[in-house]
């Protein structure tokens, strides 16, 4: 998983001089086809990147996303009406057959399909009238971290290309450089605030929030720690009533419209006697992680989660844990 982890910068820079033109093609057809709606299709870490995209469509195309549930047609076998759509199905393997079923019944709906995956030779890329190969090689570790960002760096300049979006694509491109920079951040104070503890939240707005799931999906896979991920606003309708003296609260602040609101939430938050740290140099009563900015607000939260895969990594080497093989877990989950 480290050296997944480290690998993470020159992955995505391969990707990006490798795929310009399959990307810029699939932007065009989406251009052409003028959908009123995407539909995700995708499940785990692939269901996170897809949360991601569904933030970053709205935010620059103001197109709306909808997240597919695979078993309504693999277990169900309902046909949706998708034929004015386009569909992101997103899948490491390209493997499962629920989201190669639910693709396949979409393109028959006269949807427009597009696959990300790390196998352009699998029965998805086949269901699908464009497969973005993220070129990420083998990935051995079970826990996802260079195929997620992969997938996410994908969907994103799909996203740029189809919204012809100049200062997106040029982040894009800067990202490496600053994936490099967010391997070296350090993070390890937040450690001494979850060692003793079992359960912990992990909030964000917007596109942090797709990202804030994928880091509490990674502590329970890799730490044997019960992570929950909230919107900073949700967290408040409920959730905050078991956050007692020393409770662990991870915020991811990106450089966007939602910071201020994070930066509140997290002194709140303190204020009930949480152990909370923040990804922002804002003023606040929080414990304030370092993070690298880049140069758009949608590539942001991807320096903060390279960071945090650095950190976790340790984390569970220092809870007596192989990151590299989780119990029970398995590379490739094949689900119906």
């Amino acid at each position: 998983m480290r050296e997944e982890i480290l690998s993470i910068p020159d992955v995505t820079a391969k990707f990006l001089d490798a795929s310009r033109d399959t990307l810029a093609a699939a932007g065009a057809k989406l251009r052409e086809k003028n959908p009123p709606f995407l539909a995700s299709i995708a499940r785990g870490s692939s269901d996170h990147v897809s949360a991601f995209l569904k933030y970053s469509s709205e935010l620059t195309a103001g197109i709306p996303v909808a997240s597919l549930g695979p078993s309504v047609a693999s277990i169900y076998g309902v046909k949706l009406k998708l034929g004015s759509a386009a569909t992101l199905s997103i899948s490491q393997s390209g493997k499962s057959p629920d989201i190669v079923s639910m693709t396949n019944a979409a393109r028959e709906s006269g949807a427009l399909t597009i696959a990300i995956t790390n196998v352009i030779e699998s029965d998805l890329a086949r269901a699908s009238d464009f497969a973005i190969d993220i070129l990420a090689g083998p990935e051995r570790s079970v826990a996802a971290t260079k195929s997620f960002v992969s997938s996410a760096v994908a969907g994103l300049a799909l996203i740029g290309h189809w919204t012809e979006d100049k200062k997106l694509l040029a982040a894009i491109d800067e990202l490496p450089a600053a994936l490099a920079k967010a391997v070296a951040c350090d993070w390890s104070a937040f450690a001494g605030a979850v060692t003793n503890e079992n359960s912990l939240f992990v909030l964000g707005r917007g596109p942090s929030l797709a990202i804030a799931n994928e880091m509490a999906l990674k502590f329970k896979e890799t730490s044997a720690v019960h992570a929950e991920a909230f919107s900073a606003a949700e967290v408040m309708h409920g959730p905050k009533a078991i956050v007692g003296e020393g409770f662990p609260i991870l915020v991811l602040a990106a450089r966007d419209a939602a910071e201020d609101s994070l930066v509140d939430a997290a002194n709140r938050l303190a204020d009930q006697g949480a152990a909370v740290f923040l990804t922002s140099s804002k003023p606040s009563k929080a414990t304030a992680l370092p993070f690298v900015a880049t140069s758009h607000p949608l590539t942001d939260p991807l320096a903060l989660l390279v960071s945090f895969y650095a950190f976790v990594e340790s984390f569970a080497r220092s809870r007596g844990l192989n990151p590299d093989e989780p119990p029970h877990l398995r590379k490739v989950t094949e689900t119906l």
